[in-house]
């Protein structure tokens, strides 16, 4: 059987804007929010986001965004990127040093990239506002591909001279996941030897408060309350933004290379809810249904899992949804997992979930350690008999299964075992 490993990853989250800096963020529990200064107004009720520090994106002109010492970007690159374009080559150059990758390697027929993002807001809007004030002749030539859904994709691949499949992908929170998963199947059936599967968010006001009006936003204005999936007492999610790749690599590369792996991907499986357009299934039937195709593609029984990385949110009904899958999957045979969602300490990522938490779940396996579901005062009772960790255990996932689910029911589930 063909076999695709992770070669390197890089990130630019709350949490650190390295690998490094997430290790120990997660090893410590330690969370990336504050209070955000454009929510702290009478008429918006949510408070606190996921910050990214280092980076200034707040203009909408690119060229007056600041950014970490150690990055070269050439100004006709990033005039046509959005805000999470940005935080995205900055974590693409990481991972590309991570992995040990040459100019040969990144650009050829056999390199492909798959990105995931929902566009920038901000930019759409300002765009859009200049044309129809100004006209077309006022207006920027790059303010489409600066903007739009896709954005991330078009950039990358033309900053990073990509020769191999490209695509951007549109499942709401489960985009990058389903980036990383076909970015697997090309590797797997030998279309590709080596795929970047990337995922950015501008994570300002104009991408996180539209979901205010869903009412599915945190409203505690204590940042270490805001984000507590699983908790009794969680009120929604704390929106993020940044950029997170991941890359993947077939076994040849792997061995002609002569690189370490952090761990293979064994497989992945999918399903859809047919339920509601916003809200998970009741009894998590579709997010079931994922990890048992996933366990299957992978040819691995629940027992054998040791770690699972949750979507939950720390929304009321999207946590209870997903724990009842849980149940469904493990408890059946008797296997306990351990369970956590790191979103206790980046907040959600939205399009980027996918990809930033299997890097997080990458770290782990490498690093010895699973991250525990941070700021749990009083477990939902609902989630009582499932193995949700508290506190992070010194100890190195051998299995890890990573959970995501989007709007209209999409769920992605995909399965990583440490090498070896």
């Amino acid at each position: 059987m063909p076999r695709v490993f992770i070669t390197g990853l890089g990130f630019v989250t709350s949490i650190g804007n390295d690998a490094a800096a997430v290790a120990g963020s997660l090893r410590a529990l330690r969370h990336g929010f504050e209070l955000y200064p454009p929510f702290q107004k009478p008429e918006i009720g949510c408070k606190v986001i996921g910050t990214i520090k280092g980076f200034n994106t707040d203009s909408v002109d690119p060229e007056d965004w600041t950014y970490p010492e150690g990055y070269e970007i050439k100004r006709e690159t990033i005039r046509s990127m959005a805000p999470h374009g940005l935080y995205a080559h900055c974590a693409l150059l990481q991972a590309v040093a991570d992995a040990r990758l040459g100019e040969g390697d990144i650009s050829n027929t056999r390199t492909g990239l798959y990105a995931a993002s929902a566009g920038s807001p901000m930019l759409t809007y300002f765009h859009h506002e200049r044309l129809l004030k100004l006209g077309p002749a006022r207006s920027s030539p790059v303010g489409i591909v600066a903007s739009i859904v896709g954005t991330l994709n078009f950039n990358l691949v033309a900053a990073f001279k990509i020769q191999g499949a490209s695509c951007g992908f549109s499942s709401a929170c489960a985009s990058s996941a389903h980036a990383l998963a076909y970015a697997f199947d090309d590797i797997f059936l030998g279309r590709q030897r080596r795929m970047f599967v990337v995922g950015g968010e501008d994570g300002n006001r104009d991408a996180i408060l539209p979901f205010a009006a869903m009412r599915t936003l945190s409203l505690q204005v204590d940042p270490a309350l805001a984000s507590r999936p699983f908790d009794v007492g969680r009120d929604g999610f704390v929106g993020t933004g940044g950029g997170a790749v991941v890359v993947l690599e077939s076994e040849d590369e792997v061995a002609r290379r002569g690189v370490a792996p952090y761990c293979e991907i064994l497989g992945w499986g999918q399903a859809s809810d047919g339920y509601n357009v916003a809200i998970s299934h009741p009894d998590g039937a579709g997010s079931r249904l994922a990890m048992d195709n996933a366990l299957a593609s992978a040819r691995v029984a629940p027992g054998e899992v040791d770690y699972v990385n949750a979507h939950a949110t720390s929304t009321l009904i999207g946590d209870i949804s997903e724990a009842r899958a849980l149940r469904s999957v493990f408890g059946e045979g008797g296997a306990r997992p351990a369970i956590s969602s790191t979103k206790a300490l980046t907040g959600h990522g939205l399009s980027l979930a996918g990809v930033m938490e299997t890097g997080f779940c990458a770290l782990a396996m490498r690093g010895g350690f699973i991250p525990g579901s941070a700021h749990i005062t009083q477990l939902d009772p609902a989630c009582e008999g499932l193995n949700i960790v508290r506190a992070t255990l010194p100890v190195a996932p051998r299995t890890v299964l990573k959970n995501s689910s989007g709007f209209g029911g999409a769920n992605v589930a995909l399965v990583l075992r440490a090498p070896g």
